[in-house]
Parts: structure tokens; sequence; C-alpha cells
């Protein structure tokens, strides 16, 4: 039986994650609040802008912008395509 959660993206009850998805207070609010699916959509999200900022993710700058991101992303306003974005096929 899959771990449930109440999930802040999806706004409703969904499988959770197995473990902590990133390390401290922030991992561990998203372990409590953010199910499998909006993980998932948070890293294809997450190699979109790796790819579109040309960011090294072992760079303490870009890691910081990145974890940024997440935050909005989860629980504040939403992490924004970059304005150049193209998605394939577009």
């Amino acid at each position: 039986m899959s771990r449930m959660v109440q999930c802040v993206m999806l706004k409703c009850e969904a499988p959770g994650l197995e473990r902590l998805p990133y390390p401290g207070p922030l991992g561990q609010r998203i372990y409590e609040n953010v199910s499998r699916e909006a993980w998932a959509r948070w890293v294809a999200h997450q190699v979109m802008l790796i790819n579109e900022y040309r960011l090294s993710p072992v760079e303490p700058k870009a890691r910081k912008f990145l974890e940024a991101e997440m935050e909005k992303f989860f629980f504040g306003t939403g992490s924004e395509r970059p304005a150049e974005f193209k998605p394939a096929g577009a």
C-alpha cells in the first residue's frame, strides 16, 4: 500500500513519495505535501530550466536558483518557463 498525501499541487489525495526527495526542511515539506505525480512534473520542469538557462547543477549559484524555483513551483506562485522557451513541436 502506498503512502498517501494531500498533494498541494494536485489538490487531492494521491500516492506520496517513498523517501525524501531533497535534503533539509524543504525536502521534508515536499515529502509530506507533494505526490509522486507532482514530483515528476517538477523533475520535467527542472530539466527544462537546466537546459534553457544552461545551468550546471554542481555550481552553488545554480543549485540555489533551482531550490528557489522548486519552492515556488510547489508552495508559491509557480515556477515560470523562460520567456524564450519553445516546447518541442511548437
